[in-house]
């Protein structure tokens, strides 16, 4: 596949497609990786490192066209190509378009796709990176702009099937999903199901929950909405601040290197707060809208109760409306799921176990077995 993976500032995005290029090597696959950006400071010697969106934007338009116009002459005949790039910037000349319609046309990718993150996590690479102050908030907005720019560059080059949200979450697995989508795009995509905000403090049923999603991303390419978690980032806050407090800390990645914890206003992320779940809202639909099924796990409460959020609900809801497989797990021995469960799902079964027989029955794992299995 001939991929270009966008994102907005601060996503790391370099070292995060290197692993994925590493990771395909070690699969017998190959990525040829061109960052764009690394390829525009060697165009322009003179630019100083992490200053060339000082640049007039006539000298920093010429430094792309030249830079993708290696990319176009380079990539030929290669199979699997990564180019990684912006689809927007906004910065000290407002917001601005980061390609050239008639050079990406050129390119003839096959898919687009937006990398996302969790917003502390870019705030805290941007600010140690660029000598720049921009809030939570500003980074909401440029992470909406960045996706749907993405995705109309997309549907312009008619390729609105193959454009992909892709989070790159804290797991070092989502590099695995990653390379999936270049290299394994016969797999099935799969959004996988659970509640999440409400079983916080339930060690057994968040292990639970771990396993299914472990399972799913073995067998499928899987859009989870848990790599993104700022809901969770949001009630840290609105508890810090009931005890008067001015920061948080967070966990940055599991694989970035940095055991440093990330320091966040509290301000700041009440600030957001609407932005979070609007967010969410829109992101976990698109996540849906652009997998082949839905595989939601209800898992069994320590009282007997099913695990079933309102957001779980609302998702299976939209899945079946759009013509989606939907599928479900549902653990509760003691209730059966009610009708708003069985007359949407395709089928309903009473273990993952039990799921992963019959999708493999029904030849939904892909052919050749992946990572070595």
């Amino acid at each position: 596949m001939r991929a270009i993976i966008t994102g907005q500032v601060g996503m790391d995005k370099r070292s995060y497609f290197e692993r994925t290029a590493n990771f395909a090597s070690s699969q017998g696959q190959d990525i040829q990786l061109f960052n764009v950006g690394d390829m525009m400071y060697a165009e322009g010697r003179d630019v100083p490192k992490g200053r060339i969106l000082d640049l007039p934007l006539s000298r920093l338009n010429t430094l792309r066209r030249s830079a993708f116009k290696d990319i176009i002459s380079q990539s030929v005949g290669n199979e699997n190509i990564l180019v990684n790039t912006h689809a927007t910037f906004r910065w000290r000349h407002g917001l601005f378009s980061a390609f050239d319609f008639d050079q990406i046309k050129a390119l003839k990718p096959d898919t687009l796709i937006c990398l996302v993150d969790n917003i502390e996590v870019v705030h805290d690479r941007l600010h140690t990176e660029h000598t720049v102050d921009a809030t939570l908030k500003d980074l909401m907005v440029w992470r909406e702009e960045e996706i749907m720019a993405t995705e109309l560059l997309a549907q312009a080059l008619g390729l609105s099937d193959k454009f992909y949200v892709l989070s790159r979450g804290r797991h070092e697995d989502t590099i695995e999903t990653c390379y999936k989508l270049i290299c394994r795009p016969e797999m099935r995509t799969v959004y996988p199901s659970f509640p999440m905000t409400h079983v916080v403090g339930m060690p057994d049923v968040l292990a639970e929950i771990d396993a299914f999603r472990a399972e799913l991303a073995k067998h499928f390419i899987t859009f989870d909405p848990g790599d993104v978690d700022e809901k969770l980032l949001l009630d840290q806050a609105i508890a810090a601040a009931k005890d008067g407090k001015d920061f948080i800390e967070t966990q940055a990645h599991s694989f970035s290197g940095s055991k440093e914890p990330v320091r966040v206003s509290v301000k700041q992320v009440l600030d957001i707060a609407g932005d979070i779940d609007g967010q969410i809202y829109a992101r976990d639909f698109k996540l849906i809208d652009q997998s082949d099924i839905i595989v939601s796990l209800v898992p069994e409460l320590p009282d007997g109760m099913p695990g079933l959020s309102s957001g779980v609900e609302r998702e299976l809801q939209h899945a079946f409306e759009h013509g989606k497989e939907v599928y479900v797990v549902w653990k509760p021995q003691i209730k059966q799921p009610s009708p708003f469960i069985t007359e949407t799902a395709t089928k309903v079964f009473k273990t993952t176990d039990e799921a992963l027989k019959y999708f493999e029955e029904k030849g939904m794992f892909p052919t050749a077995n992946l990572f070595g299995q």
